[in-house]
């Protein structure tokens, strides 16, 4: 991948809506590079954790790290065991770029790809949509692919994200957005506080694999279903929601600078990431603490669902549409 893209194919487009709220997005990997909103002191905050210039998106450092700063991931967000899955009665092996697992559609998956950049409309509600052909058997998965993400920031300071795909043979799919968040512009996150509408969370092995088996919340360190300090737990978990599209999944609330982020989609878990820390010698959008500096929220299907017949399908046919429909609502209090 490195080989193949230059600084010249890297692209931004910036949207922007009527509160001064600016929106980033990069080509490669149809990223979330960037989101600036005012705070409760009327302030410009950049809410996302991610490189400081898109160059960085370039460099071996990035990829030796390959945290997938603000990603559209695919084929498949999150891991399956030992790349292999099965399709009726044929069997197929990925890639196994993670001990164990391939892990986010692999090491030169649609997070690596330059995006083709469709249509950007103006304000009110900017948007900007990309789409990505992937071609039959790419990264080891059946049927070509294409893919579409559009981007929209509505003028009540949503984040709109849909992803659309379709396919001309049997394949599966599950698709995200890998971006991290720090409402406080940097620093740290221990002081946010955060609400999952999840009473279960995926039961993980030693490779954060699926066992096929839910754990209950309930008396959990991990159950936030009532509203409560994030502190500094690190978390990298499958919270199974309770609620439906169109309803809070998760909530984010930073009481520095008033800003609040809603979680809303038509996806069946949120995978909630918050590492100890981030890769130490890339240069950031702002200054982050060594320590809990960001958590991504991630919207999608069940690891590994394609090897678990009690998970929700992964499977994507030809005359079907896959939709993930995402939004980051913000605001502040």
């Amino acid at each position: 991948m490195l080989k193949t893209v230059q600084e010249e194919d890297l692209k931004i487009i910036e949207l922007e809506n009527g509160q001064q709220s600016k929106l980033k997005i990069l080509n490669l990997g149809a990223t979330l590079f960037s989101f600036s909103l005012k705070d409760k002191n009327d302030k410009p905050v950049e809410v996302v954790a991610g490189p400081a210039q898109i160059t960085d998106y370039i460099s071996e450092t990035y990829w030796e790290h390959n945290k997938c700063f603000g990603a559209s991931i695919g084929r498949f967000a999150g891991r399956i065991a030992e790349g292999k899955f099965s399709i009726g009665e044929e069997d197929f092996k990925l890639e196994e770029n993670l001990e164990n697992a391939h892990l986010h559609g692999g090491a030169n998956g649609f997070q690596t790809k330059i995006w083709e950049i469709k249509k950007i409309t103006e304000a009110p509600n900017p948007s900007v949509k990309m789409t990505y052909v992937s071609k039959h058997m790419e990264e080891g998965y059946p049927g070509e692919v294409t893919v579409e993400a559009t981007y929209t920031l509505t003028e009540d300071n949503h984040v709109k994200l849909s992803y659309r795909a379709t396919t001309d043979r049997n394949t599966i799919i599950n698709l995200t957005n890998h971006t991290y968040f720090n409402l406080n512009g940097g620093g740290s996150i221990s002081d946010h506080f955060m609400q999952v509408n999840a009473s279960k969370i995926l039961e993980l092995d030693e490779n954060n694999l699926p066992t096929g088996n839910l754990t209950k919340l309930r008396d959990h360190p991990k159950d936030y279903r009532e509203n409560k300090l994030l502190g500094n737990r690190e978390l990298d978990d499958v919270y199974i929601l309770d609620v439906m599209e169109n309803e809070v999944q998760a909530q984010l609330f930073a009481p520095l600078t008033g800003i609040k982020l809603k979680v809303m989609s038509n996806q069946p878990v949120l995978v909630i990431y918050s590492p100890e820390s981030l890769p130490a010698d890339v240069v950031y959008l702002k200054k982050l603490d060594k320590n809990f500096p960001a958590v991504a929220i991630e919207a999608q299907n069940y690891p590994d669902a394609p090897n678990f017949r009690n998970f929700p399908s992964s499977l994507l046919k030809p005359g079907e549409v896959y939709e993930n429909n995402i939004v980051f609502a913000f605001s502040v209090k």
